[in-house]
């Protein structure tokens, strides 16, 4: 190459870079290790849990990866170019438990010079998402390989194999005028199921459900309770170092003991262990099970360490109705950027799920529901803002069930970080947040739901 072309081609280099074009388009990562700005892996972390297990591979500096599926057995194979080996890397096989539902074992070694390849061997056939994410909070770069097991469990089997004995009956509302879209649409699912049921009932029972003029649903009360933050995303961090993710997990373990206990209700977790699940997930698994209600669990924290008090939001659809309400939501929901999203995923119910209009009604009743769990929580801790607040929080947009997310203390105050730290506050607070529900139900009877929801 002529010295005058060399020149040429040294300039349109440097003025892609100036003009802010890709630069691996003209510097590759193994010309960056040799440039002393290799990528260094820094910590590998594992979150089991049986919907998916996440493996999550901090770097200092983007990198290039390829990877591929080996099946009998079957294998994840992920190569991680311009990477040097290190001892994060040579500990991976001791990363991952012997009861991880997912994983059998994850090593890691020298492939060829430059590429350090990493082998997950799985214990049955998954679909896994590979992906990156962009450094946030107190995140570098990271490599996310999410493995979701083929036949992942079903809630809804779940509870109906959880659930021995004879359901309770639990009263309808009747609808003669429905309040709502939502509600006319589940009034029309339920007419048609009982219609369905009524065919193959005896002759006496039909003419008694008509003379009374009142259905009876036979099936319990459902109730999803959303442990907030988890896995990658810790949440808010306490100045004494306790984690809002486990705080949220011990009281919502506490409060599905007791409404579990109760006659006629049940309890779902959106997560029952220490593990990232995307805000958009928690709403779909409310209504995958046609939940009654969404209780979503946290624990505040302000920039002062003096903030305190209780606090229980609902959804807005035109604002939030006050400021601090406002930068709550947007903390709340930044929590997929930091538990880590793959955004490459669409989802097109959950679309429909976020646009649906019948939203107002749902509101409404989310309002009598947060009021009814703010009076029992105004019992055992000072309330940080006496009225049921609004925002735009996601966690809370399923448009045909009642939804509110509970603030237990600030997590951010010595003092309340104490509480929440406390056996027997957090038995005190799952015990309020049951006595509302029981109130808000007293005056809100459940809708008809389809057999989906009943245990016959």
């Amino acid at each position: 190459m002529s010295d005058g072309a060399e020149e040429r081609l040294v300039a349109r280099r440097r003025l892609i870079k100036f003009t802010g074009a890709s630069l691996l388009l003209t510097v590759s990562p193994l010309s960056q290790a040799a440039s002393g700005r290799a990528a260094s892996i820094m910590a590998v972390r594992v979150w089991p849990a049986a919907d998916y297990t996440r493996v999550t591979i901090e770097h200092s500096a983007p990198l290039k990866y390829t990877h591929f599926l080996v099946r009998d057995p079957d294998r994840l194979v992920v190569d991680l170019e311009g990477v040097e080996f290190n001892g994060v890397l040579d500990g991976l096989a001791g990363k991952v438990a012997a009861d991880d539902p997912n994983i059998r074992l994850l090593r890691a070694g020298r492939h060829k010079p430059g590429v350090v390849r990493v082998v997950m061997e799985l214990k049955g056939e998954a679909n896994p998402q590979v992906f990156e994410l962009s450094p946030v909070g107190s995140y570098g770069h990271r490599l996310v390989l999410d493995v979701y097991p083929l036949n992942p469990p079903d809630p809804l089997l779940s509870l109906l194999d959880r659930s021995e004995a004879s359901p309770a009956m639990v009263e309808s509302r009747t609808a003669s005028r429905p309040e709502s879209r939502s509600e006319a649409r589940v009034e029309a699912v339920a007419e048609n199921r009982r219609a369905l049921k009524s065919e193959q009932a005896p002759a006496e029972q039909k003419t008694a459900g008509r003379s009374q003029g009142r259905p009876v649903v036979d099936r319990l009360v459902t109730i999803t309770l959303d442990p907030g933050h988890g896995g990658e995303d810790p949440g808010a961090v306490g100045s004494g170092g306790s984690y809002e993710k486990n705080v949220t997990l011990a009281v919502a373990r506490r409060l599905k003991a007791k409404i579990e206990a109760e006659p006629n209700m049940r309890a779902v977790l959106t997560r029952d262990a220490d593990y990232f699940v995307p805000l958009q997930a928690r709403v779909q698994k409310a209504r995958r099970i046609q939940s009654d209600l969404f209780v979503s669990i946290h624990a505040d924290a302000f920039v002062r360490p003096d903030a305190n008090g209780s606090s229980v939001f609902v959804l807005s659809e035109s604002g939030a109705s006050s400021s601090a309400a406002r930068y709550l939501a947007q903390k709340e929901n930044a929590a997929d950027l930091i538990g880590g999203v793959n955004i490459d995923v669409k989802d097109p119910v959950l679309a429909r799920t976020l646009l649906d209009l019948s939203q107002t009604a749902t509101i409404n009743d989310s309002l009598k529901l947060g009021k009814a769990v703010l009076g029992e929580i105004g019992g055992i801790n000072r309330l940080h803002k006496a009225n049921v607040e609004q925002a735009g929080f996601a966690v809370l947009k399923a448009p045909d069930i009642p939804s509110i997310l509970i603030e237990t203390a600030f997590i951010s105050n010595p003092e309340e970080e104490k509480k929440l730290n406390d056996d027997a506050y957090q038995d005190r607070m799952a015990e309020a947040i049951l006595s509302g529900i029981r109130k808000y139900f007293a005056k809100n009877p459940p809708l008809a739901k389809s057999r989906l929801a009943r245990l016959d």
